[in-house]
């Protein structure tokens, strides 16, 4: 018998639905949208406030759009607007990042485990609303063994014959040092001379998978090996929400670590500060085809994602 969905679940996938009527409201009525921007009000804004003024904020939405005939009985549209901002000095405005901790935190298992394929659906699609990234577990049918492990702290890799670690920048992050071997793709460039901007990025924001343990890696290892080569993963750190995009460069952890993943100094650093050198991340490929997502700190809660409505249940 399959196991009845927790409230925590149900409550989550509550929230995505609201996510899409919203989102669909302000396709499908920009006209309602921009009423509500003369009135001082801005959809990208709404959705960081409490449940009271969302639903105060579809009221004057389907006020807008009803027939002629029915709004003798309702209110005048800048009543409902003044009543809306009155209720702004009342509400608890919570971050998108701390949205995301608080869902996490609710919705994911407390020990790293394998993810069912609905569980890492459920994070597609919070990822995507929250932190603006289209990230997948699997993507062109490849998926690592699990997606919610632990991510350990790496040293620098070597970028060309003769790199030393003076090179890869100033500071603590060059503590961890240079590492003894080269990555799983060798050096990142023939020489320094042909060391690019975006080589130097890929090495500075690198991640590390266990490609070695897939079960299909020893009959399909030439196309796995290319397929995974620099390929951008979204590294969350469930513990409190920060994101990077990173570029797959070494293969590892060694199983008996204990780690799933590894991440670069400066990787690692994001996502916890200086001293942080292993915690629980959850690790998904990067949908780019385009090549338009840059590698680095994802800052989501500087971004404007109006259409991205989020109401707490």
């Amino acid at each position: 018998m399959k196991k009845p969905a927790s409230k925590e679940y149900l409550r989550e996938k509550l929230k995505f639905k609201n996510i899409q009527a919203r989102r669909a409201l302000a396709e499908k009525h920009p006209h309602a949208e921009k009423f509500l921007k003369e009135k001082g009000l801005e959809l990208g804004k709404i959705r960081q406030h409490s449940a009271k003024l969302l639903a105060s904020g579809a009221v004057a939405g389907s006020l807008l759009l009803i027939p002629p005939s029915l709004t003798k009985s309702l209110p005048p549209p800048h009543e409902v607007i003044e009543k809306i901002k009155s209720q702004w000095k009342t509400v608890d405005i919570k971050s998108p990042q701390n949205i995301l901790v608080e869902s996490l935190q609710n919705f994911l298992p407390s020990k790293v485990t394998p993810l069912s394929r609905e569980q890492e659906k459920y994070l597609e699609q919070l990822f995507e609303n929250l932190i603006g990234i289209k990230a997948r577990a699997t993507l062109e049918g490849e998926h690592l063994n699990t997606t919610y492990g632990l991510i350990g702290l790496e040293q620098h890799l070597r970028r060309y014959p003769g790199d030393t670690i003076a090179d890869h920048g100033k500071g603590r992050i060059l503590k961890e040092g240079m590492a003894p071997g080269l990555g799983a793709w060798g050096y990142f460039a023939p020489s320094r001379e042909k060391l690019s901007p975006d080589l130097i990025e890929t090495e500075r924001w690198y991640a590390v998978v266990q490609t070695l343990y897939l079960p299909d890696w020893g009959r399909r290892q030439p196309y796995l090996r290319d397929w995974y080569k620099y390929r951008k993963v979204l590294i969350v750190n469930t513990k409190n929400g920060n994101a990077v995009v990173a570029a797959i460069a070494d293969s590892g952890p060694a199983a008996w670590t204990g780690k799933h993943f590894g991440g670069s100094p400066e990787v690692m650093e994001y996502l916890g500060g200086p001293r942080y050198t292993k915690g629980p991340v959850v690790l998904f490929f990067v949908d780019d085809p385009e090549n338009k997502v840059p590698l680095g700190p994802v800052e989501y809660n500087k971004m404007s994602l109006s259409e991205d409505i989020l109401v707490k249940i």
